[in-house]
């Protein structure tokens, strides 16, 4: 038998104040108005339905990044490794299935940098063996925050360096339960003009790599440090930087 977890945030209706950007819409049709829409384009009356009711349905405006969703290469630049950058409907399925590992950085600050040494660290706390095809997932606890306004400028960041050290070693997905990959963008950009430098601002993201990104991932903490699977599988948009994915974990009993 197999227990599986959950690590994906529902997609909701965004609460007043979110930024534009960031919005996602749900608009509902109940019952009742499906009723109403068959009498309309099929001209069956209510009588003629179970209890009076049609169809229920729902109109989803949704950005590809606004729930937990998997980046593509195409997201961080148009070029990688000198290449057209992929999209998210052009990276293969195998990236998103195979063994995981959860490590921990949960008593890492808000802005901390997570480096290559720490993740070399964690590896060994989690006494797990690094795989080509792995799937690293960063337990920062951030999830806490979900869908609050300042979830934005939560949490530690993983460095260009770190997630290179990753892709050396056959990662091509990692995630996190944060907003995003690198460390909050505030900050990142508040350094990226005072040292008037490129490679500041989104460094992990524009690491020059071609893999892929979970983020705003949910529920790291009830997994173990490793001995189970993840599926992360998009949605093939066509030509989309990003996609909503089910992200979950599968456990063997």
């Amino acid at each position: 038998m197999s227990r599986i977890i959950d690590l994906t945030a529902a997609i909701q209706p965004s609460p007043p104040g979110t930024p534009d950007f960031q919005r996602n819409a749900i608009e509902y049709f109940d019952n009742d108005a499906g009723a109403a829409e068959i009498e309309a384009i099929y001209a069956v009356p209510r009588r003629l339905l179970r209890n009076g009711e049609g169809w229920s349905r729902e109109v989803v405006t949704l950005g590809t990044h606004n729930v937990t969703h998997v980046d593509a290469p195409y997201h961080y630049n148009s070029v990688i490794q000198g290449r057209r950058a992929l999209s998210i409907d052009e990276l293969p399925l195998e990236w998103f299935f195979g063994p995981g590992v959860a490590l921990d950085f949960t008593d890492r600050a808000d802005g901390e940098t997570i480096d290559a040494p720490a993740m070399r660290t964690a590896l060994d706390a989690a006494q797990h063996s690094l795989g080509a095809g792995d799937i690293v997932l960063v337990h920062t606890g951030r999830d806490e925050f979900y869908g609050r306004a300042d979830y934005i400028d939560r949490g530690p960041g993983v460095s260009a360096e770190a997630t290179s050290w990753l892709y050396e070693r056959g990662v091509r997905v990692m995630g996190i339960d944060a907003w995003g990959w690198d460390r909050p963008l505030r900050l990142q950009a508040a350094e990226a003009v005072e040292r008037e430098a490129t490679g500041v601002f989104w460094e992990a993201h524009q690491a020059d790599l071609a893999y892929s990104q979970i983020e705003r991932l949910v529920g790291l903490g009830q997994l173990p440090a490793s001995g189970f699977t993840v599926a992360c599988f998009p949605l093939p948009i066509a030509g989309a930087s990003a996609a909503p994915a089910r992200v979950v974990a599968i456990l063997e009993s």
